[in-house]
């Protein structure tokens, strides 16, 4: 269990904690309703089976949110609708009008949604509580913020918002690929996107590629600037940051995962227990670093 992506977001240090394994409960995933078209709510983070809804590795919590979403394609249900629509045309001689199309869509959608297949689905977060973070498991802001919004609505508030820079993230990628300095234990990857200043202009991706070559050099003296770079982190992590502060492509390295393997665990709860604790810890240290490199703004309290 590693986490693939992070979205990122800050919260205060301040927050108070120590109610939050009261108060989950109350917010545990129920299932979705016959005539509902979707259910969230928060599930074990070690799965079924499992009671605890919080798991807590030093200063680093796990938090998971569940889902569970009805499948009923639009094409099935504007099928059913001409349908419809025609039989009345036939019958009574006229095109029905939009009041009628509005009641006999959502006719056809309270009949089949009982019937509907339902997809579940799950959503691991982080919370750093010594740097005030959030790392959720996805590369969709969306999917990120439903899973904020459950920890806020489970807590009565939680004001935890994107990450932000202070200086412009392109900047920063680009400069590192011209060469600037780059902080200790980054080093550069063989991916990246860069794209004309100009919105609507270019868009060149490089793969396995040397990004301080000679062709890379070109595009920069074009005028491109990098909007996603791959990155490595010593030997234990590799990535790709986006200048939306999006980190795609997480992978845990030898560096990293042979730590895992010089500690043998009894049993699969222990196991999942130590890559948690593992995991935080790394991406801990690669928020401190971005930190500090992209000048992240702190979380007012």
């Amino acid at each position: 269990m590693f986490f693939r992506n992070l979205t990122l977001f800050r919260f205060p240090t301040t927050l108070d904690f120590s109610q939050l394994d009261t108060l989950l409960p109350e917010m545990i995933l129920k299932p979705v309703g016959a005539l509902d078209m979707s259910s969230r709510g928060f599930v074990p983070p070690f799965g079924r089976g499992d009671d605890v809804l919080a798991h807590r590795s030093g200063n680093s919590l796990w938090l998971t949110v569940g889902g569970e979403d009805k499948i009923l394609p639009g094409s099935v249900v504007n099928d059913l609708l001409a349908k419809k629509l025609a039989e009345i045309e036939e019958k009574e001689g006229r095109k029905p009008g939009g009041r009628t199309r509005k009641r006999l869509k959502e006719d056809l959608l309270h009949e089949l949604l009982p019937r509907a297949f339902v997809k579940p689905s799950r959503t691991d977060a982080l919370l750093d509580l010594e740097h005030g973070f959030v790392a959720v498991d996805t590369s969709s802001r969306k999917n990120a913020e439903t899973v904020v919004s459950e920890i806020r609505h489970a807590m009565g508030s939680f004001p935890a918002l994107p990450l932000n820079a202070e200086v412009a993230p392109r900047s920063i990628l680009t400069g590192w690929i011209a060469g600037e300095p780059m902080p200790e234990g980054l080093a550069l990857g063989e991916e990246c996107e860069l794209k004309d200043a100009m919105d609507g202009g270019a868009v060149v991706k490089c793969q396995n590629q040397d990004l301080q070559g000679d062709e890379i050099a070109k595009h920069l003296e074009a005028g491109k600037q990098v909007t996603r770079l791959a990155l490595t982190l010593d030997d234990h992590l590799s990535f790709v940051l986006g200048e939306d502060l999006v980190i795609r492509k997480l992978k845990f390295l030898d560096g990293a995962v042979d730590q895992l393997e010089n500690s043998e665990q009894e049993d699969l709860r222990a196991e999942l227990a130590a890559r948690f604790a593992l995991m935080s810890g790394e991406v801990k240290r690669l928020f401190v670093v971005l930190e500090a490199a992209l000048k992240l703004s702190k979380a007012e309290a």
